[in-house]
């Protein structure tokens, strides 16, 4: 603090010091001293009109200087009394002038403490406004935490009372957060106009009454925060992110420092969340969530507002500023839902990519590449990323099954206009999410078919975890699979649930606990998959597996039958490729003899390939033979007595 006697200075901090000094100032005359201290209180004293202080002080209140508007205005807002007004001040006093804390562990002694006790505070006014350290205590300086208590285990009248490190450095003119919490910036996510305007909406609708909250609904944080971000600039505030519900001192922070509290949350499916009000707050309240459960605080009237996807015009113009490209944006807008932050993002990683390949511009594989080899937006966690394209040429399909498919890609290509020019029936609760079950024995396909799609349309192909998303504790699959399902939807990309029937299986007869919460599960995916928003595949080994409720969300039913005998041998020769020495005959037998579907040709290719090149020559017949008799082994069947064994290659 500066010395009074230089400038002549006085405030709140200088009359808080003049309240001290008016308590010793009868021990110093009958007792004359010359302790720095005492000297040190006397200046202040006399600078604030010596007795005559405490009328100077309450005068001063209606006109405070610059420097002492936000904490007067601090108090005018927390209906402080006047000894917490002195509190506050002499609290601050001891932050940052080393004598001022000497000087109240002189006056305090012999209890000592540089901080001001809530005794002394308790002495410092007049006896008109004096008040019993109990009822400091309970007033509105602690309750909002402007002052915080310290001593737990002193009486209450020897406990200390200190001004937190951010309320300081706000009443200063600076940005001081809590544990746990974080002012945002403009972020750097470009926001549709459409959302703009809403948001602009919503900030109206908080500012008019008070006590609103609306819970803003996203699937990424990055987003979510970006129109926080929009809704607190609308309220000419910042938002203050906050992810605990257990801080103090939010009250005085937000009114000093202009701010919005944005309570960040990640909600498990049908939980609700109760957050205790702000003491002495009764502003806006905002809170991020993702597309389950639901938030409440108490006194407080509550909206919603789900994000949507951009329309294919906005897609067209974010696309547009990222590649400065109109075909290519037109394109992406057209085939793809992406949001706002998933382009700026994609954009960013093919512009890296183009620029690897010393192109100044990226294309359309680009794009492509950034999508499947870029980060899953945190789907890594619970799914596995497959980064192989798969191209035609690989599928060796019936052509029933091949059409099948072909129409699946147009579907998912046209999901997003699907229904334009339809009627207001097939309007009603459409979602533009694709579902699709393939069904087949093991090794028909299933599987390799789901990378095709994922290449035909462009898109990352991530199969689900099934050990990560599961779990024996009751709530966290379906806290998993929501957070998996919100992800793959604002990601876009194709989810496969490989033996689906393990999750989506059918309801039984409720017997104990277990039963009920299982049903709960199987309730919750059918009604989550049926409002996906992405594209999803299913496989199993049985339709009869699942719940009968389950086939009407279904866009496709797709069957993988076992191949017949043409269909084998073109899996043999494209597993095969050019470096054998089979004939044709052999190739013929094998197809006609040995009944195996894609998979299990696979393995025996491999098996043979290992032998081959032990040796150090091309496959022969009797390669391929071990590796088919090393397959019938698995499947727990003998080799095929017509195989001719001694057959030329």
């Amino acid at each position: 603090m500066a010395d009074p006697t230089v400038n002549g200075a006085i405030g709140l901090r200088e009359y808080a010091l003049a309240a001290v000094a008016a308590q010793i100032v009868d021990r110093a005359s009958a007792k004359p001293t010359t302790s720095a201290e005492v000297r040190f209180l006397q200046t202040y004293y006399e600078l604030c009109g010596g007795e005559g202080w405490y009328e100077r002080f309450v005068s001063y209140l209606n006109d405070p200087s610059e420097a002492d508007r936000p904490l007067c205005g601090l108090a005018y807002a927390l209906e402080l009394t006047l000894i917490e007004i002195v509190a506050v001040a002499l609290a601050l006093n001891v932050e940052d002038d080393l004598l001022a804390g000497r000087a109240l562990t002189f006056v305090q002694a012999p209890i000592g403490g540089s901080r001001p006790t809530l005794g002394l505070i308790a002495s410092l006014l007049p006896d008109g406004q004096s008040m019993p350290p109990t009822r400091i205590a309970g007033g509105a300086a602690i309750s909002s935490g402007l002052l915080q208590l310290i001593g737990d285990h002193l009486p209450l009248a020897e406990r200390m009372v200190a001004v937190p490190l951010p309320i300081c450095l706000a009443l200063n003119g600076q940005d001081g957060v809590l544990s746990a919490t974080h002012i945002g910036t403009a972020a750097n996510v470009p926001i549709p106009s459409s959302i703009k305007d809403e948001a602009a909406r919503r900030a109206e609708g908080l500012c008019g009454t008070p006590r609103q909250m609306i819970t803003l609904r996203a699937g990424t944080t990055e987003e979510g925060c970006a129109v926080a971000v929009k809704i607190a600039a609308a309220m000419h505030l910042r938002p203050l992110f906050i992810e605990t519900d257990k801080v103090t001192g939010l009250a005085p922070l937000l009114l000093l420092r202009g701010l919005l509290p944005v309570y960040c949350l990640d909600l498990a499916p049908g939980e609700q969340k109760h957050i205790a009000p702000i003491p002495h707050y009764q502003g806006a309240v905002v809170c991020l969530c993702g597309l389950d459960g639901w938030a409440e605080m108490t006194g407080y009237d509550a909206t919603t507002w789900n994000l949507p996807v951009p329309s294919p015009d906005e897609r067209y113009q974010l696309w547009r500023a990222a590649l400065d490209d109109d075909a290519l944006a037109w394109q992406m807008a057209r085939d793809h839902r992406h949001h706002s932050e998933r382009i700026a993002h994609l954009a960013q990683l093919a512009g890296h990519h183009a620029w690897s390949q010393a192109r100044s511009r990226p294309n359309l594989q680009d794009i492509h590449t950034a999508m499947r080899t870029g980060d899953g937006m945190g789907l890594d966690a619970l799914a596995q990323p497959i980064k192989e394209a798969i191209p035609d040429a690989a599928l060796v399909l019936p052509s029933n099954l091949k059409e099948q498919l072909d129409l699946l890609v147009l579907r998912c290509l046209a999901r997003d206009r699907l229904v334009d020019d339809l009627g207001i029936s097939a309007n009603a609760r459409y979602s533009p999410g694709v579902r699709a079950l393939l069904i087949g024995p093991s090794g028909t396909g299933k599987t390799l078919a789901a990378g095709w799609l994922a290449t035909r349309l462009g898109l990352p192909l991530f199969k689900v975890d099934l050990a990560s998303i599961t779990s024996k504790y009751i709530g966290e699959t379906e806290k998993n699979l929501a957070q998996l399902l919100a992800r793959a939807e604002r990601a876009e990309v194709v989810l496969l649930f490989d033996e689906a029937d393990s999750l989506f299986g059918k309801r039984t007869d409720v017997k104990d606990s277990n039963d009920r919460f299982a049903n709960a599960q199987t309730n919750y995916l059918l009604q989550r998959i049926e409002t996906f928003d992405g594209i999803v595949l299913l496989t199993s080994n049985n339709k009869g597996r699942f719940d009968s409720a389950f086939s009407r969300r279904l866009d496709m039913i797709i069957d993988f039958p076992l191949p017949n005998a043409d269909e084998r041998r073109a899996l043999w020769v494209a597993h095969l490729g050019s470096g054998h020495c089979l004939s044709p005959r052999a190739l013929n037998q094998l197809a006609s003899v040995v009944d195996f579907a894609g998979g299990h040709i696979r393995n025996a290719v491999l098996t043979a390939a290992v032998l081959s090149q032990a040796k150090g020559r091309p496959i022969h017949f009797p390669d391929v033979l071990r590796g088919v008799e090393i397959e019938y082994d698995k499947l727990g069947r003998q080799l095929p007595t017509e195989l001719d064994v001694d057959l030329g290659d």
